[in-house]
């Protein structure tokens, strides 16, 4: 069935452009309110967002949608999403719901919701949504007595830094390191500094200084420039970036030099590996990572499960095959453990602990593997199906056919933007820089035809 509204990680968009308008902002509170309005309990939601300008506007109009649903509305502010997903279980509510389009620029913003398990719906409750959305949805409104409330709980932050330090190896603190951190001046830029300083460290931070405007802008997870030059500054000892709604984190070690998801993911498998707490036989990842993370795996007697790119993907096959590491080359790092959705903190924690345990610089304790080298550039679309085009079709079958069992061909639109992301890699790097350049030309000239 054909989706109208959700993408791979909720609903997404341009502020004030259909779908991320104030109106079906209420119309999904409406719609989920309904839904999960089961039983005879007064039932709740949790609602936290990111510092996006529009995030006023979509709160606003969600609380609209929940309470003329009859839901109690408890209000958490600007909080990281794996702290939404960590409340809507703690406070027993009946889902939880983040308003943030994470990694893109303030423009952008989205919808993302958890059950009262805390993971993100699966495809059919999405639809069973999406159907409602589409219908006379003001026929299931609340009688009047039955309307819900509405407050503002900021305090709950806490709980949220609280239980992250808890993930920490009691036997490990963080004294005597220097961290630079940037909040991507999102929705940690409260919570990350103050868990790292009481966990010990010495804390420098930046991107903590939101404005509704700046989220994201040359900073964070996807702009990491400007925290390798604070380490280097500060002569820092690792350097941590989180991206806008903090589900994401890069690693920048002593020397600037960036690492990546897959890096940090073999960190984290090694580390657990050791301990015995890996469990799965490996690691669930996405065809996006890099097939040097597979061969490294592989020398440890370890699997990579690999899934369609998403870290609901990933989580669904890691509940499902018990595995207990995830995540993506891009940071989303899914620690089931801890949480039940990607948590850059939390992984940054698991990644400080073997540099702390092993006594070695991040630059060494962090370079697990050579990557295969890997390219990945997108192509901007504005309608059609470029990549059902037979021409198209047949410049990816000679590609696959040329890279052969050397590579990886990864073609995809992206589920959050319109594009479509070209990916390939291999040991050839000319090789690989040549196919990637020669589909994107393919592509572009069937879009600017189209």
């Amino acid at each position: 069935m054909t989706r109208r509204y959700f993408g791979t990680d909720g609903i997404r968009g341009q502020s004030n452009v259909f779908p991320m308008t104030p109106d079906l902002a209420m119309r999904v509170g409406i719609a989920v309110g309904t839904i999960f309005r089961r039983g005879n309990h007064r039932h709740r939601v949790v609602i936290g967002k990111d510092t996006r300008l529009s995030g006023y506007m979509l709160e606003n109009a969600l609380v609209a949608g929940f309470t003329a649903a009859g839901l109690d509305v408890f209000l958490l502010g600007p909080i990281p999403t794996p702290a939404v997903a960590m409340l809507t279980r703690s406070l027993r509510a009946d889902i939880g719901v983040m308003i943030s389009a994470s990694h893109n620029p303030f423009e952008d913003n989205g919808i993302k919701l958890f059950g009262p398990d805390g993971y993100k719906l699966s495809d059919e409750l999405e639809l069973e949504i999406e159907d409602l959305l589409d219908k006379d949805i003001y026929a299931q409104l609340a009688k009047p007595h039955e309307i819900g409330r509405a407050k503002r709980v900021d305090g709950d932050i806490y709980r949220y830094i609280e239980f992250v330090k808890r993930t920490l190896p009691r036997d490990v603190t963080l004294n005597g390191l220097r961290i630079a951190i940037d909040c991507a001046n999102g929705a940690a830029y409260k919570v990350a500094p103050t868990a790292l300083w009481e966990l010990g460290a010495d804390v420098v931070t930046i991107g903590n200084a939101p404005n509704g405007t700046n989220i994201n802008l040359d900073c964070g997870s996807t702009s990491p420039d400007a925290l390798r030059r604070k380490v280097h500054e500060v002569r820092a000892d690792i350097g941590i970036a989180l991206d806008g709604d903090a589900d994401r984190v890069i690693i920048v070690d002593e020397h600037g030099q960036i690492i990546d998801g897959d890096q940090l993911m073999a960190v984290i498998a090694e580390s657990w590996l050791d301990d015995e707490t890996l469990r799965g036989g490996g690691i669930v990842a996405t065809v996006m990572s890099n097939l040097g993370l597979e061969r490294f795996l592989k020398k440890k007697g370890l699997n990579l499960a690999r899934t369609k790119v998403g870290d609901r993907y990933v989580v669904e096959h890691m509940r499902n095959h018990n595995f207990n590491v995830g995540g993506e080359q891009s940071g989303h790092i899914v620690l089931s453990d801890f949480g039940t959705t990607g948590d850059g903190l939390v992984a940054a924690l698991q990644v400080l602990a073997r540099v702390k345990r092993l006594g070695q610089p991040v630059s060494e304790v962090c370079r697990r593997f050579e990557p295969v080298p890997q390219l990945l550039k997108n192509v901007r679309f504005s309608g059609g199906k470029p990549l059902e085009d037979i021409i198209v079709r047949q410049a990816i079958e000679s590609a696959e056919a040329e890279l052969g069992k050397k590579g990886r061909l990864v073609i995809r639109p992206s589920g959050t933007e319109p594009l479509i992301r070209v990916m390939a890699e291999g040991d050839d790097r000319a090789q690989i820089e040549r196919i990637v350049n020669d589909l994107i030309g393919v592509i572009s000239n069937v879009r600017s035809a189209a």
